[in-house]
């Protein structure tokens, strides 16, 4: 199954909000019986032909002994293969593809039309860590071994699941309870096994005890492209949730075996979401996979340098040649990153399974969607809804606060409806603050449980079965939706309303606690996890 597709490598997952679980899809293994968390783990996935590379971000928290993380690939990496990276890029990634909140006042319907000339609109636009040893009587091979920054990579192959297992305990690691029949198919499949040992004596640790670090880069050859999600199970007590984001050349990205939903957009939204947009984005997430149990849910599709509106600076040549572009494409490419990078589409997915996942997710390259526009639907008088077929990717998850116009009106033909920001006498109100362009980013801190969506919504959401002003009925459990025809399965909870026990890259979570989100991105990791102590009920 060249299951190392690892071709989007496994998300990580944010955890470290009340009631949430960390997990980590794939596993940490450290010696001894310590308790590990990873707050959040990035990971940002450039794909061209064959080729991928992966970045990744953990932050690890636990004791300061040496520990590893292992991640199933599809090849064997050698010391140029891999890289550490600068930590701010992820941020940048996770802010571009994230869901946005926006504020426009109506402007003054009596105000003389501007006309723009395309001219005039063009120009505004330290100790030594121990060598690893090979036990050919347990089947296992070092293939490679090599130190990048805090980090000794061993590239492992084995045999068979049960020696790649009892090595990893020889070696002083206690990997997770039930991980060798999670490792079998990985092993059977030909993968070999990424084992990054971190030496605490080159790492810093902060106040609360959390390590700094430095991102990690790899990059590999490989046929498929999948995403090796089941090994992260050997730390799941439920359901686990996952964004992925990938970067490819003028092309988004979707799942081939399971159904393909979009997130519900451009809604007007009342005034009171904007101190509660998270907990506002977390409903209409968890309502969009009640209506379709195991979709895997498209977030963003978005050409990777330019945004409208922009929650920030715009992805940039120098970001590209960091997640890859150095390493990617042709020759010529690579001496110019930005030739690449400005025809790069950026797809966030977000999926959430259960134990009984049976197969990793694949992916498919899809047509171009549009949708989450401030553009008026031809003939129809109101704002684009949901997705709709493109020329060119132009979708993103966005939701509105309007303000009408509430001045005097003394024009015979006044436009309504034009939009913009605040009027001068509202700006210059003392404590005056617009969203401005709000990204949804940390959703692992994010509540639960605590917006009606039925009461904030300023329309009606036929595809979720939401009245504005009347409450939604609770989802019906016997409700199912199959995968799309000639899927190979879905991924699915164990019931709709199934509490999210630990998550991998968005994060995990109680329905009452945060949302996991971490905004990653990726494909075959993990984490050991453990459920938190509640410090009272989240806010």
């Amino acid at each position: 199954m060249r299951v190392a597709s690892a071709a989007l490598v496994t998300l990580a997952l944010a955890a470290a909000a009340p009631r949430t679980a960390a997990a980590f899809c794939g596993f940490y293994v450290a010696g001894g019986d310590q308790k590990m968390f990873n707050d959040a783990t990035q990971v940002v996935l450039m794909r061209v032909g064959t080729r991928t590379v992966l970045s990744m971000q953990n932050n690890y928290k636990g004791p300061p002994e040496a520990f590893a993380m292992v991640v199933p690939v599809p090849v064997v990496l050698h010391e140029g293969d891999v890289k550490t990276l600068p930590r701010d890029v992820f941020a940048r990634v996770e802010q571009m593809g994230a869901p946005r909140l926006v504020e426009y006042w109506e402007q003054d319907p009596c105000r003389p039309e501007v006309v723009y000339s395309p001219a005039s609109v063009a120009r505004s636009a330290g100790a030594v860590m121990p060598k690893a040893t090979a036990a050919p009587s347990l089947g296992v091979t070092i293939e490679a071994q090599f130190t990048v920054g805090e980090y000794q990579v061993v590239i492992l192959s084995a045999k068979d699941s049960t020696g790649l297992e009892t090595w990893l305990v020889r070696e002083h690691y206690r990997i997770p309870e039930g991980a060798e029949p999670l490792l079998r198919p990985y092993v059977e499949g030909g993968s070999k096994f990424f084992v990054a040992r971190i030496d605490p004596a080159k790492v810093a640790f902060d106040a609360d005890g959390r390590a700094q670090l430095s991102p990690l880069r790899f990059h590999y050859d490989t046929d498929e492209f999948t995403l090796p999600i089941r090994l992260g199970l050997a730390n799941s007590s439920g359901t686990q949730d996952l964004i992925v984001n990938i970067l490819a050349p003028g092309q988004r990205y979707e799942v081939a075996n399971a159904r393909n939903v979009t997130i519900p957009t451009n809604i007007d939204v009342s005034d009171a979401v904007k101190d509660r947009f998270a907990g506002f984005y977390t409903a209409l997430f968890d309502r969009t996979l009640e209506r379709n149990p195991g979709a895997v849910v498209t977030e963003y599709a978005w050409q990777a340098s330019t945004c409208d509106p922009c929650p920030g600076p715009t992805l940039n040549p120098g970001d590209f040649a960091t997640l890859g572009a150095d390493v990617i494409g042709d020759a010529r490419d690579r001496r110019n990153a930005s030739s690449m990078g400005y025809d790069l589409v950026l797809t966030r997915l977000h999926a959430r399974y259960g134990k009984t996942m049976a197969d990793d997710l694949r992916f498919r390259a899809a047509p171009p969607i549009a949708g989450g526009r401030e553009h008026v639907q031809n003939g129809q008088g109101g704002l684009e809804e949901g997705a709709q077929p493109a020329s060119q990717n132009n979708f993103q998850g966005r939701y509105a606060i309007r303000h009408p116009w509430t001045g005097p009106i003394r024009c015979e033909h006044p436009r309504r409806k034009i939009w913009g920001g605040p009027p001068i006498e509202i700006a210059r109100q003392p404590g005056f603050s617009p969203a401005g362009v709000r990204p949804a980013v940390g959703l692992a801190f994010a509540p639960r449980g605590q917006v009606d969506l039925t009461q904030v919504v300023r329309r009606d959401v036929p595809e979720l079965g939401i009245t504005a002003g009347k409450p939604v009925a609770a989802p019906e459990t016997a409700r199912s939706t199959p995968p799309a025809s000639g899927s190979a399965g879905a991924p699915a909870t164990d019931r709709p309303d199934a509490r999210i026990k630990s998550g991998c890259g968005c994060a995990s979570s109680d329905p009452r606690g945060g949302l996991g989100g971490a905004l990653v991105i990726a494909a075959g990791l993990g984490l050991g996890s453990r459920r938190r102590r509640p410090r009272g009920r989240a806010a």
